[in-house]
């Protein structure tokens, strides 16, 4: 089980992002200050790191020179609210890995960590999802049902995804909101209940399950 690093003070954002890498098999230590992250990183036991630049101690780019200055070569991916194209700059030449910006995507913040710890000689990450006869080709972006190919949105779907991802478990409209939604989100929106009967005309209502007072399941 890969171990990840989120050094992030704001601790909505950091207990979204480490509940999300929980639920999708990882194991998530979160630190609020750059000396912690500069202390774990040093014993050798992480596999990545999710960096915040504006750290309550010190900046994140001095974090990030000074755990590369320790020849610590895991992958960091630098994740704040400067998006501009001069911090984007500084981050990668500081020995950043990938750069994003706030507000984000889960489900696009959980991609870039499988794509780095997968660059890194881990386990391959599967390009397509099947669960029965339903898939999804996640290069060409394109789903099957059967052996009909159906048209999704983008929204629609990485909705899919989630789902593909979670065969069989309850997945609650807020772990739904924060995954393709981001962790930005207004949790009284019926968006999730409109997207699910999107998915159910599309590829079949009988796939998606409701589960009174929880949430939605794929069959």
């Amino acid at each position: 089980m890969s171990q990840i690093l989120i050094v992030e003070d704001e601790t909505r954002i950091s207990s979204f992002v480490a509940k999300g890498l929980r639920s999708a098999g990882y194991a998530p230590t979160a630190v609020t200050t750059g000396r912690e992250a500069v202390d774990l990183a040093s014993t050798g036991d992480f596999d990545l790191m999710i960096l915040d630049l504006g750290l309550p101690d010190m900046d994140g780019f001095a974090v990030l020179r000074q755990v590369r200055a320790m020849n610590v070569t895991f992958p960091v991916i630098i994740l704040t609210a400067r998006n501009s194209v001069t911090d984007t700059v500084a981050g990668l030449e500081s020995g950043a890995d990938d750069y994003m910006a706030k507000p984000f995507r889960f489900e696009e913040l959980l991609a870039r960590v499988r794509l780095r710890l997968r660059s890194e000689g881990g386990a391959a990450e599967p390009t397509t999802l099947v669960h029965g006869d339903l898939s999804l080709d996640l290069r060409s972006r394109r789903a099957r049902a059967g052996s009909t190919e159906v048209d999704l949105s983008a929204r629609e779907f990485t909705l899919a995804e989630t789902f593909l991802r979670n065969p069989g478990q309850v997945l609650t409209r807020e772990q739904l909101l924060s995954r393709v939604w981001g962790y930005d989100f207004d949790p009284g929106s019926n968006v999730v209940d409109v997207y699910v009967r999107y998915l159910r005309k599309k590829l079949g209502a009988e796939r998606f399950e409701t589960v009174r007072g929880m949430g939605y399941r794929l069959r």
